[in-house]
This record gives C-alpha cells, structure tokens and sequence, in this order.
C-alpha cells in the first residue's frame, strides 16, 4: 500500500460513535464502556469458528508431517504471534523451533516500536528465508487492517512454495483481499481509541491464536482429556501441577508421584505411562514412539484408559 493512500475506509481506522466523548468522560463510564464494548472480540471469534476450525485441521496435519509453524506480523500483531509461539514449549513440551514468532524487526522490537519496518514487503520474505522457511511449513500472516505489506508478502511467498498460507486479520475480506490458502477474519468493528487496534483487534488475536495453537496440540496428541500431559516438570509450579495430573490420572499420591516423575526424567507423559502399564523407563519411552508421542493411542494399544474426568 502506497504509505499516502487513505486508509480511513479500513473499519479498524474509523472512529466509533460511542467514544467521542472519551476524553472527558468520567473514569467509571470510561471503565464501562471498555468493558461493554469487550465484549465483541469473543463474538469476533465466533464468527470465525468456521475457519479457525479448517485452520486447526490443516495446521495439525503439516505439523504431523515433519513442518512447522509460524506467525509472521509487525507491531502488535507480531508481538501476539511470538508470545503464542513462546508459550507452546513450556505448555506442551514441544521443540521451540515448531512453533515459531517472526516479528518486524526482530527481537528488539518486542520492546521498542519498530513499525516503520512493516512497510517493506521483501522483508517478511526474507525474515522467513532466514528461517529456512519451505514448502512443508505453515505460515499465520496477522495485520489487524489486512493492509501490512511487511505480512503481504510473507503470505504471497509462501503461496508460491505452496506451502499452508493463512491470513489473520479484523477488517472484511472485501476491504483488504489478503493472498492466502485460509482466511480468518476477526471482526471487531471501530476501536474505542481511533485506529488503536492492540485493544478489540488484539484481544480477538489473542484469543484465535490461544485456539489455533491449543487445538493443534490437542490433535498432536500433547493433551489426554484436559490436561497438559506433554508438559515437563522444570519448576515447583509444574511439580505441582505434574504430581496433581499423577493423582487424579493413575491414583497416586504426591509421595508416591514425585520418585516417579523424577525417574521419568520429569516426563508426565512417561511418568503416566509407567504407572498405568508397570513399565520401567525405557519400556514407556519405546511405546510412545510407538505412537507419535500420543498417550491416548499407546495405552490404548495395552487396553488402558485413563480417567480424565475432574474428581
């Protein structure tokens, strides 16, 4: 886009009606209107259930295939995507370089505004070429207007590997065509604050990449019911919350749970394993390998179900 071109007609830059009055409202209807018009991101997402849907799915398989993921964004948007990224590894114990943040600017720019950079739309294809980016992987472009070419043309580069393109962005397709295999649309409508869209635009983000990255862990097989069984006891928050899994999954109790889990190398998922199926370590390794790492496939092929019902 032609950095002098209008872009008023972009619903995330055109001021809404019900904050005109903003700056001199008193800070308890401020506070009210905030939290009344909060609640649109979540019906945003609703409306896109059908895509993040399709996009869970197609993810899920690329990721089962040996590819990775990626988010790609400047400013917020960017931002939003690497710390989805970050969070997978401490939640599913996943390798860091799956799921991965791609930021304008790069890491300094987690911390100082770099926006000018999302003007240059070789440079998302080249951040991604840094990343050896390839025809397996999967890229999430996300641009609040739809109108980033820093996100532009990460996604028109990964179309042309033919690798999985999805955009991401809070303005109707017919506003600002993104090219892309999929295309989640995350309307929230006119800001509170005119053009500011890290607030409705990035909440509505927050929540379809929270979505987007739990759903593919769960069809990866990282969770068995609700619980976080991929995850690694490398903190007294995640002993706890291991030895608690230990409990209420296979009945044992925290004095019991935790020379487990440390013979488990603080693996849940091997520390389930051996207490479900009597195995020792390296028998719980072998049949999770087995199984792609899915502890519902591999007990399952020795007849053991867990109950993941909440006591």
């Amino acid at each position: 886009m032609n950095p002098s071109e209008n872009r008023g007609y972009l619903t995330t830059e055109q001021s809404n009606p019900r904050s005109a009055d903003l700056d001199v409202l008193s800070t308890v209807d401020l506070v009210k209107l905030f939290i009344d018009e909060d609640r649109k991101p979540q019906l945003a997402v609703e409306g896109a259930s059908e895509a993040l849907s399709a996009a869970v799915d197609a993810v899920a398989v690329r990721l089962s295939q040996g590819g990775r993921l990626f988010y790609i964004g400047a400013g917020t948007s960017g931002r939003l995507g690497v710390l989805d990224a970050a969070e997978c590894p401490p939640t599913f114990c996943s390798p860091p370089e799956l799921v991965q943040g791609v930021l304008a600017g790069g890491a300094p720019a987690l911390l100082r505004s770099s926006e000018g950079l999302e003007d240059l739309e070789t440079a998302g294809v080249d951040d991604l070429k840094e990343h050896q980016f390839g025809a397996k992987d999967c890229l999430v472009g996300i641009a609040a207007g739809g109108t980033t070419p820093y996100v532009r043309g990460a996604l028109q580069y990964a179309v042309d590997l033919q690798a999985l393109a999805i955009a991401m962005a809070c303005v109707p397709a017919e506003q600002a065509p993104m090219p892309c295999h999929l295309d989640i649309r995350l309307i929230t409508g006119p800001e509170l604050l005119t053009g500011s869209t890290r607030l409705k635009a990035g909440t509505a983000t927050k929540m379809a990449l929270n979505i987007l990255s739990t759903g593919v862990m769960v069809k990866l097989g990282k969770v068995y019911g609700n619980r976080m069984v991929d995850v690694a006891a490398s903190n007294s928050k995640l002993v706890d919350r291991s030895l608690r899994i230990l409990t209420d999954l296979v009945g044992l109790s925290r004095e019991q749970g935790l020379p487990l889990l440390n013979e488990a190398k603080g693996s849940v998922k091997r520390a389930l394993v051996m207490a479900a199926g009597s195995m020792d370590l390296p028998e719980a390794q072998t049949l999770l390998s087995n199984h792609n790492g899915n502890l519902r496939l591999a007990l399952g092929s020795i007849g053991i179900t867990l109950n993941a019902t909440p006591h």
